[in-house]
């Protein structure tokens, strides 16, 4: 059980704020099969910009099931002020900090995991945040700018001195990006040296992986990324090994019929331009796990409207409902 301020959440398990992924119909999915919490994709905390296609899409939602969690980002404390008050207005429950996005383009202006270089910057930001608003405000970091300069535990020191109601640590540094492997030993030794909820991220990709990794950094939860792309039931089937039980795995015609309600729900949500566009890298995602022939994943990409995309889907449904058919 992971509790935040007066949110209390069941499931161990965070689905992590992934920009162009964790979106609406997504975090939905997720908490579904078992994602206790779903954070939005960052936001800029540049509210002149939430008139943009981009920032609406990211805005609370009122009606998203509770606690509605949305990460902010920038590198000036008065404006993630007040992106922080105007979340709380729009609905959210929760504010998470994004320090810990390591794109090039959020790090040149001096915000993300670029932030980390910065304490005393840091313990500003988060002391105003948390004035700022009366609901619970958490952050999101790496070990450190570099593998020289590994500071989680000076930053989660600061971050509960702050106010801070959770941190989550991602097991690599700025420098790193998403190359080699995550390492656990920084998170355990932030674990060890707050009393706030820690939550591990970092290749967390199978039930195994999910218990060793609580187990090694004695963490209250774990976040989840990169692996729910593609098989968002991976929430279900980490509880399930936790609860000491086999993790459950769909059959091919149950994955694809999790794929057809996935892009219903994204042509729904964006429209037919954009839901076709956002549609490609999602299916591209299932159809890997399904190791579908790379000929397949380009014809799907290069159809022009949902009618096709769900055309294409519901064959595969067929062709899946078929094996099953011959198997039984």
């Amino acid at each position: 059980m992971l509790q935040i301020g007066p949110h209390i959440i069941h499931s161990p398990l965070v689905l992590a704020p992934m920009a162009g992924v964790a979106d609406l119909p997504f975090r939905r999915l997720c908490r579904r099969f078992g994602a206790g919490m779903a954070v939005t994709e960052m936001l800029t905390a540049d509210t002149s910009k939430w008139g943009s296609q981009k920032s609406r899409f990211r805005l609370p939602v009122r009606d998203e099931a509770e606690p509605r969690a949305v990460q902010i980002a920038g590198a000036e404390p008065r404006q993630l002020a007040e992106a922080a008050q105007r979340s709380a207005e729009l609905g959210a429950q929760i504010i998470d900090i994004n320090m810990g996005c390591p794109a090039k383009k959020v790090c040149k202006r001096a915000a993300g995991s670029a932030l980390l270089r910065e304490e005393a910057l840091v313990e500003e930001i988060l002391q105003r945040v948390v004035k700022a608003v009366d609901i619970p405000v958490t952050l999101k970091i790496r070990t450190g700018w570099d593998l020289q300069t590994r500071n989680a535990v000076v930053i989660a020191q600061l971050a509960e001195d702050a106010g801070i109601q959770a941190l989550t640590i991602h097991g690599r540094t700025r420098a790193c990006l998403f190359n080699g492997e995550a390492e656990y030993d920084t998170i355990a030794e932030v674990v060890a040296s707050v009393d706030i909820p820690v939550i591990a991220n970092g290749d967390i990709t199978s039930p195994q992986r999910a218990k060793a990794v609580l187990a090694h950094t004695g963490a209250a939860a774990l976040m989840i990324g990169r692996g729910a792309q593609g098989q968002p039931w991976l929430f279900g089937q980490i509880i399930d090994f936790l609860n000491g039980e086999a993790p459950c795995i769909p059959t091919g015609r149950e994955v694809v019929a999790v794929m057809l309600e996935h892009i219903s729900a994204i042509h729904e949500y964006y429209g037919e331009t954009m839901g076709v566009r956002i549609a490609r890298k999602h299916v591209g995602w299932y159809l890997q796990k399904l190791q579908v022939e790379r000929a397949h994943r380009k014809i799907f990409n290069q159809l022009l409207d949902s009618e096709q995309q769900l055309e294409f889907i519901n064959q595969l449904l067929l062709i899946a409902n078929n094996k099953q058919e011959i198997a039984a």
